[in-house]
């Protein structure tokens, strides 16, 4: 699934501009490296069975946390409202409260969203 959720990330046009190959899986950028808008897809739990039929699991459940850092504001907010936008077109929604906040030593804007969905097949 996290392949699946990188290949419609870089297809929507301004994560491309914006963000281009700074996706990452678990790590984040060195603060010093970040010269442009990042995004980081972190598992929160590997996925989970949720329904089973003919005593096979058929429907599992999936949960990311998805971060965008960087050193503009409008950039972080508009590449978060577009990963959302994303991600609820492919049938996630946003889980819980996120992270919006500013580091003042580096001059860098992060904000995070966790997103749950369940999906027939597992990747």
């Amino acid at each position: 699934m996290i392949w699946d959720i990188y290949y419609k990330l870089i297809e929507d046009d301004l994560i491309n501009e914006k963000v281009g190959n700074r996706i990452k899986f678990y790590e984040y950028p060195e603060t010093e490296d970040v010269s442009g808008a990042y995004i980081v897809i972190d598992p929160i739990a590997p996925a989970r069975p949720v329904k089973n039929a003919d005593n096979k699991r058929i429907v599992y459940e999936y949960f990311y946390q998805i971060d965008v850092w960087s050193k503009s504001i409008n950039d972080t907010k508009n590449v978060m409202k577009s990963i959302s936008d994303v991600l609820w077109n492919i049938g996630f929604v946003e889980n819980g409260s996120g992270i919006d906040e500013y580091e003042e030593d580096t001059s860098i804007f992060r904000q995070a969203k966790r997103f749950i969905g369940q999906f027939e097949k597992i990747n």
